[in-house]
């Protein structure tokens, strides 16, 4: 594999331990923050380096912003600092959250006790990192602070910070960012700085469709969860399956992969919630915008269902 350049610098030490960054290199990722049911892309705001002209900020979709010129979307892309740091390498150190006292919400650091760039996440103590394809990023009309999976987490009081994107998995990936695990790695998307509540895996339906075998998904998915869990031992976990029709209804592939990730879930002793015949036990067939992906009937239908998984299993936020 061809490294990418670090083109990060270095500004400001911050006495908390993290790094405040200036960031040399526009960052196009996807991480939104929603606060409730309505989302908000929050500016990172950042020291520009030298020659640059003057104080910028980030935008939560990472691409490049001056100060007063609004608020950019989200995205997806790399973040132009090169790979980063192995989380399984860190050891027990690079499980101890940043002290983020005094910094702005949205900063970009660079995290000491791994040497990753990270996010700092407002109110993370009720945060829900989600990771997903386009079921939780939004298509065929839905926004993504509208789909079911974030929703759901809404419902039960977490804010959520996404990562992901459509097309994305723990095998596929898109024309911007890598797949789940590898974007982690090459830094495409920003991990907070801090110890999320939850952190939910949502996807494996382009892992399916595009026809990678279980062996694969399985590994990525493994490598995906440990790393994390490395990162961040005082959050909860949480394995959502890929949504789809039963087995005897045309479920076919997605179906089997959500039964493969389940696999992967009992591995490393957290939940799974399985989604692999919602479609047909919900009976939602007439909510489907396509052959994937629901209508806005039936994300709010899904909201409640997944809502009330998570309520059984007590996963609410605390």
């Amino acid at each position: 594999m061809i490294k990418r350049t670090v083109r990060t610098r270095f500004a400001v030490p911050v006495l908390t331990g993290a790094v405040l960054l200036g960031v040399c290199a526009p960052a196009v990722v996807q991480n939104m923050y929603d606060a409730g049911t309505s989302a908000s892309a929050s500016k990172v705001t950042a020291a520009r380096p030298a020659g640059l002209g003057g104080a910028g900020s980030l935008s939560a979709g990472g691409a490049a912003r001056t100060a007063g010129s609004g608020t950019a979307g989200s995205g997806a892309g790399t973040n132009g600092v090169g790979d980063q740091p192995d989380l399984t390498a860190q050891g027990n150190n690079s499980a101890s959250n940043i002290i983020a006292a005094g910094l702005a919400d949205g900063t970009l650091v660079r995290n000491p006790r791994n040497d990753r760039i990270e996010r700092v996440v407002p109110d993370i103590s009720r945060t829900a990192l989600l990771i997903g394809d386009s079921q939780a990023a939004g298509a065929a009309g839905v926004p993504g602070e509208r789909t079911w999976p974030r929703q759901g987490l809404n419902r039960v009081g977490y804010k959520v910070y996404f990562v992901g994107g459509g097309g994305t998995g723990y095998m596929a990936a898109n024309s911007t960012t890598g797949n789940y695990y590898d974007a982690l790695q090459h830094g495409d998307w920003y991990l907070p700085s801090s110890a999320p509540q939850l952190v939910v895996f949502e996807g494996g339906g382009n892992d399916a469709a595009r026809g990678y075998n279980n062996e694969e998904i399985v590994a990525n998915a493994d490598k995906l969860v440990a790393s994390l869990q490395v990162r961040y031992p005082t959050s909860k976990f949480l394995m959502l399956g890929t949504l789809a029709r039963s087995q005897n209804d045309g479920g076919g592939r997605r179906h089997e992969v959500d039964t493969v990730l389940a696999s992967v879930a009992k591995k490393h002793g957290i939940p799974f919630v399985s989604a692999g015949n919602w479609i047909t036990q919900y009976n939602l067939g007439s909510d489907l915008a396509d052959r994937v992906h629901m209508k806005m009937t039936g994300h709010n239908k899904l909201a409640t269902i997944f809502s009330n998984k998570l309520k059984a299993i007590n996963l609410q936020a605390r």
